[in-house]
């Protein structure tokens, strides 16, 4: 009988666990029962908001803590890939000598590859950052844009046709 939440190891059971409770409540509203992995640690470092329009992609992303100096951002085609680093901020000057009661804010570093669903120009992406909210516009390619088509020719008013009635001769 195949189940919802199927289980084979422990670590299936850690995984089936950590589904139902990503499915049940809202994100971030407790958070992974046990450690993230890679993958999720590296995406939690980064989230994203991603929406198109006709003439442009743009990916706004959450990056507190961090200055547009710890951001790299590649643009191959349609694939878009930003990595960088979150500072610890146990590891602050501010914070020597501290004692600590609770320390979970993010840190470490992230690489985050979005393919997007169209093919965008490099050569015209805008990056900007503000108030820890990376904005990213990428604009499409002229060959992924949306273009109304002209249908061409000659603009003729069809000529009437003559109807010629036939008369029955008597014979």
């Amino acid at each position: 009988m195949a189940t919802r939440y199927p289980v084979s190891t422990m670590t299936g059971v850690r995984q089936a666990m950590d589904r139902l409770m990503n499915e049940a409540f809202s994100p971030g509203q407790f958070g992974s029962l046990w450690s993230l992995s890679a993958a999720d640690r590296e995406r939690s470092l980064l989230t994203m908001d991603v929406y198109a329009t006709d003439d442009e992609v743009v990916v706004l992303a959450a990056a507190p803590g961090m200055s547009p100096e710890n951001i790299e951002i590649t643009v191959e085609k349609n694939t878009v890939t930003i990595s960088g680093t979150v500072p610890n901020v146990a590891k602050s000057e501010d914070a020597q000598g501290a004692t600590w009661y609770v320390h979970e804010l993010p840190s470490g570093s992230f690489r985050r590859s979005l393919t997007v669903p169209a093919e965008v120009d490099a050569a015209k992406t805008e990056a900007t950052f503000n108030d820890g909210i990376l904005r990213l516009v990428l604009p499409k390619a002229e060959t992924s844009r949306p273009r109304q088509i002209a249908v061409k020719g000659t603009s003729s008013k069809p000529e009437p046709v003559a109807i010629e009635e036939e008369t029955a001769q008597a014979s």
